[in-house]
């Protein structure tokens, strides 16, 4: 009886480290830098045009720390704003917060650390595509 609780210990021991590896690099357990790559900005009647980051004022890098649960930009004194809420779902890190007027959600795969964000505010929306890794 107690060899049978020692193997089954030892499976699961081996086992562990086997879990732990299958969460995704991009789960948000460390903090992640993330890029806007393309930008796409809507207004209410319907017309949309392509953006840079700096053309619509997003910083070019991104930090995101779920443990502080904050974004920000990543050079010294840019702007922050809160996470008030994130979950894992299917494989996706989802961020919700809102600062300003403005909402915003951010999806991270979690196995490839890509990045679709959208912003919206009174009249306008912003639709962000990027990419995101381990600081």
């Amino acid at each position: 009886m107690r060899k049978s609780a020692a193997i089954r210990m030892a499976i699961a021991i081996s086992v562990a480290p086997l879990q732990v590896a299958a969460a995704g690099k991009y789960d948000g357990s460390v903090p992640l830098l993330c890029v806007p790559i393309e930008i796409v900005e809507c207004e209410a009647a319907g017309r949309c045009v392509n953006g840079t980051a700096e053309g619509v004022n997003l910083p070019q890098f991104i930090k995101v720390n779920l443990k502080e649960k904050l974004i920000s930009a990543a050079e010294e004194g840019g702007a922050t704003t809160p996470i008030k809420h994130f979950e894992h779902d299917n494989g996706r890190l989802i961020m919700h917060g809102g600062q300003g007027g403005r909402g915003w959600t951010v999806v991270i795969s979690e196995d490839t650390g890509k990045m679709s964000a959208a912003i919206s505010e009174d009249r306008v929306g912003f639709v962000i595509f990027g990419a995101c890794t381990p600081l």
